[in-house]
């Protein structure tokens, strides 16, 4: 597929999961079959550890068609890099997509302050930067999105493998905002 052709594919899989039409392809014993002598998985998905957020489903996708890589407030951190390398150098993964979700507790965190002790705080300072370049009175929903943004732009930022397939034409980073009480993926 293209770039361009899975990105279409992420936006389909997403209106089925809005209309309640879920195909539920490629998630039966022949799948699993097929998959254990590796994986191609055509995107990568960075999103929130949030229990409310599953791309698998969002996206209506099978066994091996996602990488995901979920971690509270999608923050693009060493481990999260490390992660993503491994599937485009790997993987031959053409797509990754940064996706906020609407009511973030990470990011709620992030405004709200405070110490709320030394790991949920290491999330918090990746999502500080974000919060920064946005006014105080901004709308959480806007403060999601430019931490989706942030991330992104750190992927490019910090990983030479990313960035290297970047400027070749083989991967494409895209940042999304998920809105939960529709379902609806938006690329932003």
């Amino acid at each position: 597929m293209t770039i361009d052709q899975i990105q279409n594919r992420l936006i389909d899989g997403n209106k089925r999961f809005v209309a309640d039409s879920l195909e539920g392809k490629l998630q039966d014993s022949s799948r699993r079959q097929a998959l254990a002598s590796g994986q191609e998985p055509f995107a990568i998905i960075l999103s929130c550890a949030d229990s409310r957020v599953v791309p698998e489903l969002v996206f209506d996708t099978g066994l091996g068609e996602l990488f995901v890589v979920r971690v509270a407030g999608n923050i693009a951190n060493s481990s999260s890099i490390g992660s993503i390398e491994y599937a485009v150098a790997h993987c031959g993964a053409q797509v990754i997509v940064v996706m906020g979700h609407e009511s973030c507790g990470a990011v709620s965190a992030a405004v709200a302050g405070g110490d709320n002790g030394a790991h949920i705080n290491h999330l918090v300072e990746h999502i500080m930067p974000a919060l920064d370049a946005m006014p105080a009175d901004a709308s959480l929903k806007d403060k999601v999105i430019k931490n989706a943004q942030v991330s992104r732009q750190n992927l490019l930022d910090n990983s030479p493998i990313i960035k290297d397939a970047v400027d070749k034409g083989t991967v494409q980073v895209l940042a999304a905002y998920y809105t939960i009480s529709t379902g609806t993926v938006e690329f932003v």
